[in-house]
């Protein structure tokens, strides 16, 4: 086991990454944990103020230590002890920054809220591109390419040019989750880009104004994929976020929409 780790995260300078990984997961899990614990009044725990009575959110020193992890792991490079304990500091930090994402998104302390739900969404998105990273992807593939194609410089610059317009489609298709998981495992991005754009989306404004019956295909798309996936979705968030604990008089939000009307269920809550 030790030859093991030692091969595939010591050896090639991965354990600074493992040890921020580690410290992101660990500090968003343990923070959720306390704000579900103040929000229900239980435990030694409470909201920090300053004097003036202003509430801090953990964003606050969560962006310190994410600037001060991340210097700090620039300068010291990927091995050694200092290189880990920057990069604990920086995973802590991103930990705390993005369990309140969703409340930098809309500059509105939504984090019980149903638009709170993409704090979760963007850090398990984070969590499995991270991981993915540590199991040798590489962005755009290229080390998925043989020693013969890295000399070739024309095929490394065509395959990251190709990738990168199907990354680009996907996302102005509304596909996001593709887009980013194209952007690590080569050609990803192409189901995103072959399939119809989902409502609302940039490509469906532009190129589906006049062609109605793509445009009706792609709300019926959308709504079977969210009414299908959706609830499960939900529930996850449920699990990792809290959501499914109710504060008196505010709801975090209501279950899968209904079947699309003339606009369709848009937005980038869910779909491929």
């Amino acid at each position: 086991m030790g030859h093991w780790f030692y091969r595939n995260f010591v050896e090639p300078g991965k354990l600074p990454l493992l040890i921020a990984l580690a410290s992101f997961v660990l500090t968003f899990l343990i923070t959720r944990t306390i704000v579900r614990m103040i929000r229900a009044g239980k435990g030694p725990f409470g909201n920090v103020k300053s004097a003036g009575g202003l509430h801090i959110h953990h964003v606050v020193p969560g962006v310190v230590l994410t600037v001060v992890g991340g210097f700090g792991a620039v300068a010291s490079g990927r091995e050694g002890v200092t290189a880990c304990v920057f990069a604990a500091v920086f995973g802590i930090g991103a930990g705390l920054v993005l369990d309140e994402f969703a409340l930098i998104l809309h500059l509105d302390d939504v984090y019980w809220s149903d638009q709170g739900r993409k704090s979760v969404e963007v850090v398990v998105l984070t969590a499995a591109l991270v991981v993915l990273v540590l199991g040798g992807f590489s962005p755009l593939g290229v080390n998925e390419l043989t020693p013969d194609e890295r000399q070739n410089r024309a095929t490394v610059v065509l395959t990251l040019v190709v990738n990168f317009l199907f990354v680009l489609i996907a996302l102005v298709k509304g596909k996001f989750r593709i887009a980013v998981l194209g952007t690590l495992v080569p050609f990803v991005a192409i189901v995103g880009a072959v399939r119809l754009a989902r409502p609302g989306s940039w490509w469906s404004r532009h190129f589906y104004r006049r062609r109605h019956r793509a445009r009706a295909k792609s709300r019926l798309r959308t709504y079977r994929h969210d009414r299908r996936w959706d609830r499960v979705r939900r529930r996850a968030q449920d699990v990792i976020g809290g959501f499914q604990e109710r504060v008196p008089g505010r709801s975090s939000g209501s279950g899968p929409s209904g079947p699309p009307g003339p606009s369709g269920p848009s937005g980038p809550g869910g779909g491929d």
